[in-house]
């Protein structure tokens, strides 16, 4: 640079934490021929743990040595400084740090102001922090405007080119049950070179849901995870969460409403890696495949799970029209060989308008002795003549009530 104008130097560094230092530690048998020299080698080097000298952990810390990696869900760090080499004192110094993504461009900067003067030797320092949200390439673009004792007003800026790599792949498998209860698989797997310390999974259901996570053991009044005290993920291991979800009682009456839903809600990952470095990674809006229930859903509200032979039980049938048409229904019940009928079969239920239900008490006998499936109910709609088949809707235990052989 020329005599005249004055040279700014600029650094700009990443910050993380460090990490333990690793030894590779070389032992032999007091018999061998170097004897106790690897030992003493050992004993003496400073970075192992007195008294457990063949650890590979020592009691030393390791700066970072390179850029390194950066997750998608991390927050990035980095000092930045503006140093004065000349022998001038500049003035209205301004300091600007951009991050440019495929998507983006955001603005880092703490200040926008501009600083009066900068004094020969001295520097301006800055640290910025972001919440990477983006996978690809990132570009931090920094730049530094200022005028020089002459009025000349000068500009450089530097690149500095990154990648955010994923660190979690996340997929999810949904069951619909008969009871509208919605059950959410969730696989996890740590796809980075190092392990991971979960701290939190959980999974934020939409406005119709409430969610009951099904990861926790209970014993007594404590409920103790199913991974266990501590839970790492080890590089390229997966792990499975389930959770079940239950429409709220105002959504749980409206057949139609609920049958159209297809948003569940959004998994929230929260992870530490190297030294309690946080990680946390929200999915989008997970969607299910609407259940087709058809015109007419049949459901058994109520039954019981131990029945004794030939005695006859109630259960109790909900009947929903998630049609957008009025049907006339009427009900026939058709003997099994196992299961029979208690009452009048061809009788009229009336009428049901969309999205209405109808609650069914019915009664029925076994038979046969185990367990039982529940069939033979046909539902016929008399405005279209159309009949719907209702079988094994559920199960039920028989029992014989005699303690000798005579069932």
């Amino acid at each position: 640079p020329s005599p005249n104008i004055p040279e700014q130097q600029f650094l700009v560094m990443r910050l993380t934490k460090p990490t333990l230092f690793t030894n590779l530690p070389v032992t032999c048998e007091d018999r061998d021929l170097p004897g106790d020299l690897f030992g003493q080698l050992m004993r003496d080097d400073p970075s192992t743990i007195k008294g457990a000298e063949t650890l590979m952990l020592g009691e030393m810390l390791t700066l970072p040595q390179n850029f390194g990696n950066i997750f998608l869900g991390e927050t990035f760090s980095s000092y930045i400084s503006v140093h004065n080499d000349s022998s001038q004192v500049v003035k209205d110094i301004l300091v600007k740090a951009d991050l440019q993504t495929s998507s983006q461009r955001l603005n880092l900067s703490a200040s926008n102001s501009a600083v009066a003067e900068l004094k020969p030797e001295s520097c301006i320092d800055d640290v910025i922090h972001h919440e990477v949200k983006e996978i690809g390439t990132h570009i931090l673009v920094c730049a530094v405007s200022y005028t020089t004792q002459c009025g000349e007003k000068l500009y450089f800026r530097k690149f500095f080119k990154f990648q955010v790599l994923k660190p979690l792949d996340v997929k999810t498998k949904f069951y619909n049950a008969e009871t509208d209860e919605v059950f959410l698989e969730a696989q996890i797997q740590n796809i980075t070179t190092s392990p991971m310390f979960m701290e939190k999974v959980s999974l934020e259901p939409s406005m119709m849901y409430n969610v009951t996570e099904l990861n926790i053991v209970t014993s007594g009044d404590q409920g103790e995870s199913t991974f266990g005290k501590m839970s790492y993920l080890q590089p390229m291991d997966t792990r499975q969460y389930l959770y079940c979800l239950k429409p709220k009682p105002e959504y749980a009456e409206k057949a139609g409403v609920i049958k159209g839903v297809t948003v569940i809600g959004k998994l929230d990952i929260v992870w530490k890696t190297n030294l309690g470095e946080r990680g946390r990674l929200q999915t989008s809006q997970l969607q299910r495949m609407a259940p087709g229930y058809g015109d007419i859903r049949m459901s058994v509200e109520m039954i019981p799970e131990t029945v004794n032979l030939e005695e006859p039980f109630d259960i109790t049938c909900k009947i929903i029209n998630c049609s957008e048409r009025t049907m006339d229904l009427q009900l026939e019940m058709c003997n099994t060989r196992t299961v029979h009928w208690c009452g009048i079969s061809g009788r009229q239920l009336g009428k049901l308008t969309p999205g209405a239900s109808l609650l069914l008490p019915l009664t029925v006998f076994s038979s046969v002795q185990g367990l039982q499936s529940i069939s033979g109910l046909r539902l016929t709609d008399t405005f279209l003549k159309r009949t719907y088949e209702y079988d094994d809707i559920a199960q039920v235990c028989v029992v014989c009530p005699f303690l000798n052989n005579e069932c």
